[in-house]
């Protein structure tokens, strides 16, 4: 596998981005092995050996990692965000015990350049796998096409929706995400690679109408102007990668797609 041999490590591989992971590198012939704190599924859709466990829990990450010649570092924890610097710390460490298999890490553009607490946490936890000693590749990407479906579908529940003026957003899909960390699985490590992003740079306002619409929602969608530091690193444009539109999906072709499947 040029960078690694065995069975690959996919920790969160049930979650949004994980789950397309585990997809590529089944497709590849590449024997996979699953960490997730869910009990498996029972339709059996995946191949992949399944771990239970919390990446917290040493015992249990020492078990996962064990014998596997690379591990995609998928799991994220968006409500208790400060757990991320904990379980990359316990995966590390087994890692290092467990003869040192290549890290593929997905961090998030902008972690160095916007103050949010969770970008933070995702920035120490590149700091933390880059010091480790292991080798190590990390791979930033803008938000998921799936991640602004996700929230209007929560904020259609308002009658009027609120949206922060200004803000830019450059979406892809979380399929061609996993594609992109699937293939550096099998190169050599590489530190920290170049950002990669969607194929387009859309208006926040105009990505929330395309899902309330594609939701069947009429809502008004008003832009509202937002104070302080974390405002003004989106609208300089800290969350893009406008060198680097490497997703070829469209914001409006993943609305399609997500219509015709229901």
């Amino acid at each position: 596998m040029g960078g690694s041999d065995g069975e690959v490590l996919v920790t969160g591989g049930r979650g949004t981005l994980g789950r397309f992971v585990v997809q590529h590198l089944e497709a590849a012939g590449v024997p996979v092995r699953l960490l997730s704190r869910r009990s498996p599924p029972a339709d059996g859709e995946s191949g992949a050996r399944w771990v239970t466990g919390d990446l917290t829990d040493p015992a249990a990450v020492r078990g996962a990692v064990h014998g596997v010649g690379a591990v995609v570092h998928c799991a994220s924890n968006f409500l208790k965000y400060k757990q991320d610097l904990v379980a990359a710390r316990v995966l590390a460490e087994a890692a290092a015990a467990a003869g040192r298999p290549h890290v593929v890490y997905v961090s998030i553009v902008g972690v160095d350049r916007i103050p949010l607490g969770y970008y933070a946490v995702k920035r120490d936890v590149e700091t933390l796998l880059l010091q480790s000693g292991l080798p190590v590749t990390i791979q930033r990407a803008t938000q998921f096409h799936e991640l602004f479906l996700r929230a209007t579908g929560l904020l259609r529940r308002l009658p009027v929706v609120p949206v922060p003026a200004g803000f830019r957003f450059q979406p892809i899909a979380a399929d061609e995400v996993a594609a992109r960390l699937a293939a550096l699985v099998s190169a050599e490590p590489r530190g920290r690679v170049d950002d990669i992003g969607g194929p387009e740079v859309h208006r926040g306002e105009d990505l929330v109408k395309a899902c309330l619409g594609a939701l069947g929602a009429r809502r008004p969608v008003v832009p509202l102007p937002v104070p302080g530091r974390t405002a003004a690193a989106y609208r300089a444009g800290h969350n893009l990668a406008p060198g680097h539109a490497f997703g070829s999906t469209t914001f409006a072709e993943f609305l399609r797609s997500t219509r015709a499947g229901g």
